[in-house]
C-alpha cells in the first residue's frame, strides 16, 4: 500500500521544487506501523490530491494507479447495476476485491482483458440465446481468467471449470484427443444450460452465482442454518469462505472490466480477436505443426485458438472437423490443403527427447529448496523434467540431494508458474514518474530537485550519453529507490 501511495503522490507533483521534495520527505518521515493507519494515509492522500487539476505538461507514466474514494465506486457501481438483473451491491468485501484487480493483479487483468476480444462475443450470443443476463459472462473471468486451458487443483479445466464426471450431464465429450470443456462454445452452451437451471431453483442471480461456484446443496444449506433467509448478505456467513467470497469477486470483475481505463488498465489489442477468425472445414488427420509451417502461423497460435485438441492435432476419428484459422490465411490452407495432409512426423526417439528437455531455450531458471521427504524423482516430475536434467543443470555426479540444498531448474513460462520479471533491474526496488523538461534545467538541477544521488543514474535509467544536454521538451523517467 505504501507504494501505492508513493507513486500517487510523485504521480501528481506539480513542479516546484518545494512541493516534489516535501512530498517525499512526508512519505519517509513518521512510516505507518500497521496496515489500517497505511490505508487511513492513503485515503487523506487521494482526497486531498483529487481536489487538485493536474499540471498541464504532467505525463502519466503506464505504472500509475489511480485510487478512488468509496463515493466514486458506489456511483459507477450503481450504473453498473441499472444495466443488469443481476443486483451488483458495492460493499467493503467488493473494493478489495477491486483493488485486487486494479492493483495487485495489474498485468494479469490486462491479460484478461486482451482475451476477451476474443470470447466475450461468443459467451454474449449464447447468453443472448438462453435469455440470460450478458454480464454471467464475467463468471468465466474467475473460473479461468479466459483461459480455455485452465486447471484447477481439484481437475476442473477449461473457461468454465467443469469437472471430468460432469461431463456426461452437459453433453461434453472427453477423450484421448479432445476435450470439449475447452472448447469455447460447447463449453459455454454447457455453462448457460447449468446457470438457467440454477436460477430456475433460487429464483435470483446473486443465490445462482454462489450455487455455480459451491453447488446448489451448500447454498440450501446456508438458507437452512440461517433461519430461511435468502438473501445473499444475510447467508454469507454460513457458506464456505470460496463461495462467500464468490459473488463480490464476480461483482468486482464486473466493476473493472467496465473501469478498466479508469484504473489506468489499458491492454494490448488481442492480434486474433472474434471477427478476425473463422473455422475452415479438415477432411483428413492433420498436424498443428504442419498447418503452422505452411500458412506461416505460429503454432502456438494455432494452439490457441484452437484449444478443444489435446495433442495438437486432429485425429482421423474427428473428421469432418472444424480448425479455427485467421481469415486472412484461409484461402492460404484451402489453396494447400492437399499438401498439409500429405506431410507426415516421425515418431521422436529417447536421444531427441532428452535433447528437448535438456535444452534451456525459451525457459528461465528458478531455485528448488529441497524439503523434508522429497526424492529426486519427485522434484523432477514436479517440474516436468528428468533427473538427468536437474543433474545437468547442476553439474552433479549422483542422484544424492539434502534438505535445504537449492537446485537450479529451467522451467517452461506459464501462468501457473511466477513469470521471469522483465523489468529493468535498476527499477526493481524503486518508483518512479516521468518528468518533462523545463527551460533552465539541467540534468544536475534535475536531480538535486529529485533528491537523486548522482546525475550516473539518471543518465543510466534513461539510456543517455553523459555528454548530452537535455532540452525543454525531452520526457525523464525519475527514480526514487527504497
Amino acid at each position: 500500500m505504501k507504494n501505492i501511495i508513493l507513486l500517487l503522490l510523485i504521480s501528481l507533483i506539480g513542479n516546484s521544487v518545494v512541493s516534489a521534495q516535501s512530498l517525499f520527505r512526508t512519505l519517509q518521515k513518521e512510516k505507518p506501523e500497521n496496515a489500517e493507519e497505511i490505508n487511513q494515509r492513503l485515503m487523506y492522500f487521494t482526497d486531498e490530491i483529487l481536489k487538485e487539476e493536474l499540471p498541464e505538461n504532467k505525463i502519466l507514466d503506464a505504472n500509475y494507479i489511480p485510487v478512488f474514494s468509496d463515493e466514486v465506486y458506489k456511483e459507477r457501481m450503481q450504473e453498473l447495476d441499472n444495466q443488469t438483473p443481476i443486483q451488483l451491491d458495492y460493499r467493503p468485501v467488493v473494493r478489495r476485491f477491486i483493488e485486487a484487480y486494479a492493483v495487485r493483479h495489474r498485468e494479469k487483468t490486462g491479460r484478461i482483458i486482451e482475451r476477451s476480444e476474443l470470447y466475450f462475443p461468443i459467451f454474449e450470443e449464447c447468453l443472448d440465446k438462453y435469455g440470460l443476463p450478458l454480464e454471467l459472462k464475467y463468471l468465466s473471468v474467475i473460473e479461468s481468467a479466459l483461459d480455455p486451458k485452465a486447471r484447477s487443483r481439484s481437475g476442473a479445466i477449461g473457461l468454465w471449470q467443469f469437472m471430468y464426471n460432469s461431463c456426461k450431464m452437459f453433453d461434453l465429450r472427453v477423450t484421448s484427443y479432445i476435450d470439449e470443456r475447452m472448447d469455447p462454445e460447447k463449453s459455454t452452451e454447457a455453462a448457460c444450460k447449468y446457470l438457467q437451471y440454477l436460477h430456475r431453483i433460487f429464483g435470483d442471480w446473486q443465490l445462482a452465482i454462489a450455487a455455480y461456484n459451491g453447488g446448489p446443496g451448500v447454498v440450501r444449506e446456508a438458507i437452512q442454518r440461517s433461519g430461511g433467509k435468502t438473501d445473499f448478505w444475510e447467508i454469507s456467513p454460513y457458506l464456505p469462505e470460496q463461495t462467500r467470497n464468490y459473488v463480490p469477486i464476480f461483482i468486482a470483475a464486473n466493476y473493472i472490466l467496465n473501469y478498466n481505463r479508469e484504473h489506468n488498465i489499458v491492454a494490448k489489442p488481442n492480434q486474433y480477436p472474434y471477427f478476425r477468425i473463422s473455422p475452415v472445414t479438415i477432411k483428413n488427420s492433420v498436424s498443428f505443426k504442419h498447418v503452422a509451417a505452411v500458412i506461416d502461423v505460429p503454432v502456438d497460435e494455432i494452439r490457441k485458438l484452437n484449444p478443444i485438441y489435446k495433442r495438437d492435432m486432429i485425429p482421423a476419428g474427428e473428421l469432418p472437423a472444424k480448425l479455427i484459422l485467421p481469415i486472412e490465411k484461409i484461402g492460404l490452407f484451402i489453396d494447400r490443403e492437399e499438401e498439409i495432409y500429405a506431410m507426415k512426423d516421425q515418431p521422436k526417439k529417447y536421444l531427441e527427447l532428452q535433447k528437448e528437455l535438456s535444452s534451456t531455450k525459451g525457459k528461465y531458471p528458478i531455485y528448488h529448496e529441497v524439503q523434508a521427504g522429497e526424492y529426486f524423482h519427485k522434484i523432477a516430475m514436479n517440474y516436468s523434467c528428468t533427473t538427468h536434467n536437474i543433474m545437468e543443470w547442476n553439474n552433479m555426479k549422483n542422484h544424492d540431494i539434502y534438505i535445504g540444498q537449492r537446485l537450479k531448474i529451467w522451467v517452461e513460462p506459464s501462468e501457473q508458474i511466477a513469470q521471469k520479471p522483465e523489468r529493468d533491474p535498476l527499477l526493481k526496488k524503486s518508483k518512479f514518474l516521468l518528468y518533462e523538461v523545463q527551460e533552465g534545467d539541467s540534468l544536475q538541477s534535475i536531480a538535486n530537485r529529485f533528491e537523486i544521488e548522482s546525475v550516473k543514474d539518471l543518465v543510466e535509467v534513461n539510456k543517455m550519453n553523459h555528454s548530452k544536454a537535455v532540452e525543454p521538451g525531452m520526457v525523464l523517467k525519475i527514480v526514487q529507490y527504497e
